[in-house]
């Protein structure tokens, strides 16, 4: 399911998105039950969460990022779903509606590696204090795993982040899950996807605030 491009000149097009966006669909298909409520974190563009609220219409999406640009595009590419919202993730709370204060789901891709290494505890702690009992934060991109190799892609990837802001940079999965524990989230599952990427699932296990 495909959305057709919009020629407007505020909608911004992401070739990795396009390309992403149906493996990463066919994995939330898996994962996900028929219906709930779920938000989008960082949906720059807007094609991740068009492409997925088409897969998945039982679902009640929420798109999100602290980008004006982004904002301003991902109505052209999902002018039937609601008004995305102004969310950086160091906010504390998240600035949510009161339709998506508690969510079932939380999808992020591409985040991690092109922001502070702070913004990892910012996303799992939001989704600890946002996620209900068994909800699931899914998380995509390019990780670090200690144990096994990096691919020299990833590895070339990771250098030229870090040449551009020396706080970015691939991080690694120890790392992350050691801070979700902190937060009672705990690694479900790791899937391999295409140009060595994970698609991580961390799940909550308490009750959203608590």
């Amino acid at each position: 399911m495909s959305a057709t491009q919009p020629t407007h000149p505020a909608a911004r097009y992401s070739p990795a998105s396009e390309r992403n966006k149906q493996p990463i669909g066919e994995a939330l298909l898996g994962l996900l039950p028929p219906q709930g409520i779920a938000l989008e974190i960082a949906s720059g563009s807007g094609q991740h969460v068009t492409h997925f609220a088409a897969l998945l219409p039982g679902w009640q999406w929420l798109a999100s990022d602290p980008d004006a640009s982004a904002l301003a595009s991902i109505p052209h590419w999902w002018p039937q779903g609601p008004a995305p919202l102004q969310l950086d993730v160091s906010q504390n709370p998240w600035p949510l509606p009161a339709s998506h204060s508690q969510l079932d789901a939380i999808f992020c891709a591409n985040m991690l590696h092109i922001s502070g290494a702070d913004s990892a505890r910012s996303l799992l702690r939001g989704a600890a204090q946002h996620l209900r009992a068994q909800g699931q934060l899914i998380v995509y991109g390019p990780f670090i795993v200690e144990g096994l190799p990096t691919a020299a892609s990833n590895l070339a990837f990771d250098a030229d982040l870090r040449a551009r802001n020396p706080a970015w940079g691939l991080r690694h999965l120890s790392d992350i899950e050691a801070i979700a524990a902190e937060q009672g989230l705990h690694l479900a599952q790791r899937l391999n996807m295409p140009a060595n990427n994970l698609l991580l699932v961390f799940q909550a296990q308490h009750t959203p605030g608590a």
